[in-house]
């Protein structure tokens, strides 16, 4: 069901001929696509001379309340965006989609097993896959963000064969951010001074964050990962459990933090990351550093607009080398969970 009017953007001299950038977000009525649903529709997404076309995916329940988001989002007055589409079906939401932020998922609940899940997950994420493909532009680019993100992600790859694999994602930027939250404070500087900081691994509380080639207001992080007691006892731990800590506090998951995340995953893959600077993102793996091929793993990455690219060369230290291949552990867990589900 079209919502907005197409004449409810007036064309402007900053972008008269910018294309319409198709982007497709499931799950549009929860907290994280709420949050996120704005920050696409003001240009912050794809850059501010780029117009959206937002296509809104939910189930039949949701509807009602996707319907009161598309009420705000007009209200907005938006000037780069030009059309909202709301459905339940999985085929229509991503007709002609250039970007697809995949939110959607089942929370794990009290009692359910991490083989629970999955099995509920991944056959979402199946669905999606086949309606990507039949569907969506050729040129579409997919973050998954519904946990658990890289063996959902792993499962739409595979139900969508003829999508080339390097423009499916999974999202590790809200760990990376917040390693580079802890290690600023740790320094003392502001966030803007740290750099070269990676995530590797799964999104799950066995993902590495690697300082060690960091740079930190000027100095190298690996002097701050000399220090292995503040490095195992408080850094990593506050990382890897930062979102149980959040649920605590709050008594839900993070939602702004998860949403931002989002955003600039898909600001750095469309506009390129910094010069110098390279981020994390969940791709799939072609033997790089030892990791398998066929896991969709975070690793440090680049983008000149075009696509990410891993950073090559770098040297993995011993204890680097540990936690990652524990977390290449749990990745293979996953795929070999997820096969026997029947889902790849």
């Amino acid at each position: 069901m079209s919502i907005l009017a197409p004449d409810v953007v007036r064309e402007t001299d900053a972008f008269p001929s910018a294309r319409p950038m198709t982007v497709t977000v499931t799950g549009a009525a929860g907290q994280i696509g709420y949050t996120l649903l704005f920050r696409v529709a003001a240009g912050l997404m794809f850059g501010a001379d780029t117009p959206v076309n937002l296509r809104l995916l939910e189930i039949p329940s949701a509807m009602r309340a996707t319907e009161g988001v598309v009420m705000e989002l007009e209200d907005c007055g938006f000037p780069l965006l030009r059309d909202i589409d709301i459905t339940s079906d999985p085929v229509r939401a991503f007709e002609g989609a250039n970007a697809g932020v995949l939110i959607g998922a089942k929370p794990r609940t009290v009692g359910m097993e991490r083989a629970d899940l999955l099995a509920a997950n991944a056959s979402i994420f199946a669905v999606h896959g086949r309606a990507i493909s039949e569907a969506a532009a050729d040129d579409v680019r997919v973050v998954v963000v519904g946990n658990p993100v890289n063996a959902n992600a792993l499962v739409l790859a595979h139900h969508a064969p003829d999508l080339p694999k390097q423009q499916i994602t999974a999202v590790s930027r809200l760990d990376h951010n917040r390693a580079v939250f802890q290690l600023a404070r740790r320094a003392g500087v502001p966030t803007s001074e740290v750099s070269r900081l990676a995530i590797w691994g799964n999104h799950s509380s066995t993902m590495y964050p690697d300082i060690t080639h960091a740079v930190v207001g000027g100095r190298s992080g690996a002097e701050y990962a000399a220090d292995t007691m503040w490095l195992e006892m408080e850094f990593i731990p506050s990382v890897a459990n930062r979102g149980s800590a959040i649920i605590e506090v709050r008594g839900q998951s993070s939602q702004g933090s998860a949403a931002f995340a989002t955003k600039e995953h898909m600001y750095d893959w469309f506009c390129g990351t910094r010069p110098g600077d390279w981020t994390s993102a969940g791709v799939w793996s072609s033997g790089e550093y030892g990791i398998p091929d066929g896991l969709v793993c975070s690793m440090p990455v680049t983008s000149d607009g075009s696509g990410w690219t891993v950073v090559e060369g770098l040297n993995i230290d011993p204890l680097s080398r540990r936690y990652i291949d524990t977390s290449i552990a749990d990745l293979l867990e996953e795929r070999e969970m997820v096969k026997a589900m029947g889902l790849i």
